[in-house]
């Protein structure tokens, strides 16, 4: 892996494929295809009204690509039903290069000084690809997840490549589609200009359900 580094691995964003690893404990890092993915709509973006009161009430302090590190150190963490991450270290590496020139993001959710749930992805022209996400309080990446959403579509991306089907992922709406399908969604995306930043870092909830109330 010593000349693969973060051009290396936006082209591979850019063909379909992202790395993974076996083990956190494990440097071999290898490509997938998948044969179905998991895609949020954001026009379709999925809110239950409990979660839509708790995003509206901000919970938690939103901040944006203030602590990426750290983001990407709490989704590898081993946690109850989860002893395993596919990040190892020559991952967690990547996606800090992929951050040093502005083409990887976290939403990080805080409650006074600690950090209590987050996300983090890549984002590259009109797609963002969600690599993985963490909470250690009720409901903390589902409102981090919901501000990302906002971001997006503010910000005129396309397409929000989940990678892979879950039932929790199920309920904001996400759609299992053909490697196909999907790579003709991912052309379109590739083929628009988007910005991450148009957003304020500061956007609060209420200001966050109207831009996904204005695209559904």
């Amino acid at each position: 892996m010593t000349t693969f580094g973060a051009a290396e691995l936006l082209d591979c964003y850019a063909r379909g494929v992202f790395p993974m690893a076996d083990a956190r404990d494990d440097d071999a890092v290898f490509l997938i295809d998948p044969e179905r993915r998991g895609v949020i709509p954001l026009a379709g973006f999925h809110l239950s009204r409990r979660l839509a009161r708790t995003v509206r009430r901000d919970p938690f302090e939103v901040r944006i690509d203030t602590a990426f590190s750290e983001v990407v150190s709490a989704c590898a963490a081993a946690r109850p039903g989860r002893t395993e991450t596919w990040i190892n270290n020559p991952i967690e590496r990547l996606y800090a290069e992929l951050f040093a020139i502005g083409r990887a993001h976290s939403v990080e959710c805080w409650a006074g000084d600690e950090m209590v749930g987050g996300l983090y992805g890549v984002s590259l022209a009109g797609a963002f690809f969600g690599e993985s996400m963490f909470s250690t309080r009720t409901d903390a990446s589902k409102v981090a997840l919901t501000h990302l959403v906002a971001r997006l579509i503010a910000g005129g991306f396309l397409l929000l490549d989940a990678q892979f089907m879950t039932e929790h992922l199920a309920q904001f709406g996400t759609e299992e589609i053909s490697r196909a399908v999907y790579r003709r969604r991912l052309g379109k995306a590739l083929a628009v200009t988007a910005e991450f930043q148009r957003l304020p870092a500061a956007t609060t909830g209420a200001a966050a359900l109207q831009v996904i109330s204005q695209a559904s």
